[in-house]
């Protein structure tokens, strides 16, 4: 029989009050009896804010998400702006996806908030993430929830809090709010409604976000070019099918086609493995579709919408899924043509990505004359940026994640707007006698060839934490020399906010936010980093390696040459 810890114990018997229902209780009180690993699983810990929130398992505990952590987080939260605005009518705006539970959930938050006096704008139904971060700006609230797991399994939901500016909460706010939840206690929580103050919304925000993707999202391709572009669309079974189809319809294009065994919202996902546009499994059906209809690009999302996976037709006529950073390289060199066309760049603009992401960014930073300012890794980093620098325009940026922001409006991952900007690229391409695919090829000619592959190593439960963190622990202490037989010259710690060329010996202080990476910088120009995931039980292995391309006909040998190198990288550290 499994042996529950004492202070795991502890922490069970806490939720055996009068505080919690009597379903919770009886609950907790058989798995004791008949669960002990999974109830231990359950209480072990709390549930951590990350880079994308609070996320995990639905359930009892205080590791799982529930109507009580969740009424937790939500009371920190209101004490916590009522500290922050103590003379002001407090506003706040609830979106949430398809998962289970999202809806109920979703009113158990409202209802906390109400009970702290808070005015509570909850839509009706489920929306797409990116429309929750404009309705914080276009309604002028305080902040904003969404519950959503994003990408992960159907067993999981979450609650990203997003501040008054529209991104995801940063410092200082973040360790401000989440002092007030660690020492609240759950008693506290007052989970009464006053009604009065619960608006439900719909289309006037609809209408308002997908007006502001069309004008954000047109680069200036033709009504010709839109009616000549066959689209497939998936939404994956999650709140995409609210939005992009309308966006699409609004900019002017006519042949898009919707995968219709993945339209309707479900939070079971049936027709996938994983609903991850980053998986080329996920977008299965939509490429079979495209085939049969002749497509020339192919866009799925994942379940909240805020990231995009896109596939086009590459120099042998076939759809080639991209990763997230050739999507990104072309959407920012597209908008930097726009900038620079229209005479926008005055020195005083700037483009942004993440430390795990290409390098290449850099390089078309340089040729257009703007600043790449690169941050930690999820989007409320980027975001960050925008408040941080008033002075400056920001244009776009993006993760090697599948994620993309372009322009303000919004602040956080958008793939409502950023699936517009693919179809008008693909559009804009097609033409002009050329291809998605094929002004990709001629970058890498202008700038060098960049390819990079993940790794993602699965770690569940206390074992899995305890394992992921002897693995960074490892890396610290004994630090790789060689990678792949090329000379380590320079490693960064992101956690010490260290960065030490090992040539020379020199150490220099990093101006960045500490975080748990280590990147690796080797003498032939690979990279190499190490990032435990902060919403999930993972840890990732990002490699990056590169090499000139002189012409757009060698690209294909030379593609094939960085695949084995990056592969022979992953082998060397025992990853494949």
């Amino acid at each position: 029989m499994i042996h529950i810890e004492p202070k795991i114990l502890d922490r069970i018997n806490s939720w055996l009050t009068p505080t919690f229902d009597v379903e919770t209780q009886d609950f907790i009180k058989n798995s004791i009896a008949n669960s002990p690993k999974e109830i231990q699983e359950s209480f072990y810990k709390d549930l951590e804010f990350g880079t994308g929130g609070m996320r995990g398992v639905m359930g009892i505990g205080t590791n799982r998400i529930n109507k009580y952590t969740l009424g937790k987080s939500t009371q920190g939260l209101s004490d916590y702006l009522h500290k922050q605005f103590p003379n002001e009518t407090l506003k706040t705006v609830i979106a949430y996806d398809c998962r289970h539970n999202s809806k109920t959930l979703a009113k158990v938050v409202a209802d906390v908030f109400s009970a702290n006096g808070i005015e509570v704008y909850l839509f009706e139904d489920l929306r797409a993430t990116p429309e929750l971060s404009f309705a914080v700006k276009h309604l002028n609230c305080h902040c904003g929830i969404v519950l959503t797991a994003s990408h992960n399994p159907p067993e999981y939901n979450g609650y990203k809090v997003y501040w008054k500016d529209g991104g995801q909460l940063v410092p200082p706010h973040d360790a401000g709010v989440i002092s007030l939840i660690n020492d609240l206690d759950y008693s506290k929580i007052k989970f009464e409604a006053n009604t009065n103050l619960i608006h439900y919304i719909s289309t006037a925000i609809d209408n308002a976000f997908i007006d502001a993707s069309v004008s954000n999202g047109s680069v200036g391709a033709s009504q010709e070019a839109k009616d000549n572009l066959k689209i497939v669309f998936t939404s994956l079974h999650g709140t995409s099918i609210t939005a992009v189809p309308e966006t699409l319809k609004r900019a002017g294009y006519k042949h898009v086609h919707i995968v219709k065994e993945q339209e309707a919202p479900d939070g079971d996902f049936p027709t996938v493995a994983s609903p991850n546009p980053e998986e080329p499994a996920a977008l299965k059906m939509a490429l079979e579709l495209a085939d049969n209809v002749g497509a020339d690009i192919v866009i799925g999302t994942d379940p909240d919408c805020d990231r995009l996976g896109v596939a086009v037709r590459n120099s042998k006529n076939e759809l080639q899924l991209l990763n997230g950073n050739q999507t990104m390289i072309m959407m920012t060199d597209f908008l930097l043509k726009k900038w620079q066309s229209e005479d926008k760049i005055k020195g005083k603009e700037f483009i942004a990505t993440t430390i795990v992401s290409t390098p290449m960014l850099n390089k078309l930073a340089e040729a257009y004359n703007v600043d790449n300012k690169i941050v930690l890794t999820g989007f409320k980093w980027i975001a960050k940026l925008i408040e941080d620098y008033p002075d400056l325009d920001f244009i776009g940026g993006g993760e090697e994640s599948f994620g993309y922001m372009v322009g303000d409006f919004v602040r956080d991952k958008d793939a409502v707007t950023s699936t517009l900007l693919a179809c008008e690229i693909a559009a804009i391409t097609k033409a002009n006698g050329s291809s998605f695919f094929e002004e990709l090829i001629k970058l890498y000619v202008q700038h060098g060839c960049y390819k990079e592959k993940l790794v993602s190593l699965t770690k569940k439960g206390i074992e899995g934490a305890q394992e992921i963190k002897q693995m960074m622990i490892d890396a610290r202490q004994n630090p790789l020399s060689t990678i792949n037989g090329s000379k380590v010259i320079k490693i960064e710690d992101y956690e010490s906010a260290t960065s030490k060329n090992k040539v020379t010996g020199e150490e220099t202080t990093m101006d960045i936010p500490k975080s748990n990476v280590i990147i690796y910088y080797t003498e032939d120009g690979s990279q190499v980093a190490l990032r435990p995931s902060g919403t999930e039980p993972k840890i990732k292995f990002y490699v990056s390696v590169n090499t000139a391309l002189n012409k757009v006909e060698d690209f294909s040998s030379i593609e094939k040459e960085l695949d084995t190198k990056a592969e022979t990288i992953l082998k060397d550290m025992n990853l494949i």
